[in-house]
Order: structure tokens, then C-alpha cells, then sequence
């Protein structure tokens, strides 16, 4: 019996990319449609916000989902290893990036984000927040912007976190502990009512950090 396109919106991840392996072309439009903006979002975020660069990341990613579907190992969870993917596409593209730098004399092609205007003292709507935030985060290393992205924005878990970047849980939530202290000495003074979010975030994450310590 045939499963038809509206009966794929019940099937998990793991049987919609085995259905893939097989050709089956709705299982790959349905995976398309879950993760496609996401990933957009995602690249756009690690990629200096760039958007052309972003899209063309996730249609390069799904290429090589629908053209090389034999990578995917069916033992780990269908989003933990596109994440894998993805971060793994930023590192290479940071590394081209540098070359890329080294090569013109130290000349990069980012943006400069520090010069701008002194912030208001009134309170500022979430949107430019998210912006201050994103500026922020741009000046982290690639590792601590990482998983504060997969964390709070892709809502992936510590132990998914962690498999994804190849190492250990404790070492994930050091960084984000290190990235949650940094990004409130920074915003603090920007909207004290997102302020005091991020301090809590703090004390959680330090929680969860010395739960993990022997």
C-alpha cells in the first residue's frame, strides 16, 4: 500500500531518510520542508548574516542528503547527523576564510560590527535586541557561537550537542556557561528585562556545569 504525501507528515525523521535511501522523492520533500528554513536560519547565523551564503548552504546540504542519502547512518538520530553536517560545512568555510584572508594581506571581507552608535537608554524592542545579540555572538570563537546556536536556537539537547561536535557533555556546558557569562557582561545594559533572562540562563547553566564535574 502506497503512503501518501499527507501520511508523511506522521512519519518520523529516521524512516523519511530511509524512505530517501530508497528514491522515494515525497520523503525528501517532507524532510525539505521540516528542516530547509531552519538551516537557512542557522547559516545565516554562523555565516557573518550573510543570506545568499545561507541559502546556498542549505541547498548544498540537501544535495548531498538526496545525492550521497548512504552517509546517513540509520542508527543515530536523523537531526543530530544534518546538524553534523552543517556545522562541519561552517568549519570548512572558515577555514577558507582564512586562507582567503591570509592570502590578502590580512584584508577580511566581514563586516565591521563594532563601529555603531551609542545605545539608547530606553528600553529596545526583542527584534534589535536579536540584532545586539547576533553582533555579539559574531565575536565569540566558532566553538562557543556553536553551541549557544544549537542550544537556544535549535533547541538541541546537551547530550545531542555534544555528539555533534565530538566531544564530551561536560565540555558543552562549559561553553556554554563561558558564552552566557560573556553575552551578559555585553547586553546587560542594552534591555535589562532580556538582561535578567540571560543571568538566569547563567545560573542554570552553572548548575548543569558542576552537576557534570566528578
Amino acid at each position: 500500500m502506497s503512503t501518501t504525501r499527507e501520511e508523511y507528515t506522521d512519519l518520523e525523521d529516521e524512516l523519511l531518510m530511509e524512505k530517501v535511501a530508497g528514491g522515494d522523492s515525497a520523503a525528501f520533500s517532507e524532510l525539505y520542508d521540516r528542516y530547509s528554513t531552519a538551516l537557512i536560519n542557522y547559516f545565516f547565523r554562523m555565516l557573518w548574516r550573510d543570506r545568499e551564503k545561507a541559502e546556498d548552504f542549505m541547498q548544498e546540504l540537501f544535495t548531498k542528503l538526496i545525492h550521497k542519502p548512504h552517509l546517513y547512518n540509520p542508527e543515530r538520530k536523523f537531526k543530530t547527523w544534518m546538524y553534523s553536517i552543517a556545522n562541519n560545512m561552517c568549519k570548512n568555510e572558515y577555514r577558507r576564510m582564512e586562507v582567503r584572508r591570509n592570502t590578502s594581506n590580512g584584508l577580511g571581507d566581514r563586516e565591521d560590527i563594532k563601529d555603531r552608535n551609542a545605545l539608547s537608554d530606553k528600553l529596545v524592542d526583542r527584534e534589535l535586541f536579536n540584532e545586539k545579540l547576533d553582533e555579539e555572538l559574531l565575536e565569540l570563537s566558532d566553538n562557543h557561537r556553536t553551541v549557544f546556536e544549537l542550544r537556544y536556537r535549535e533547541d538541541l539537547s546537551i547530550k545531542e550537542i555534544a555528539e555533534i561536535l565530538e566531544c564530551s557533555e561536560g565540555t558543552i556546558k562549559s561553553r556554554l556557561f563561558y558564552t552566557i557569562k560573556k553575552l551578559s557582561e555585553k547586553l546587560q545594559h542594552y534591555n535589562p528585562k532580556l538582561a535578567v533572562l540571560i543571568i538566569v540562563s547563567i545560573a542554570s547553566a552553572l548548575t548543569e556545569f558542576f552537576k557534570s564535574l566528578p
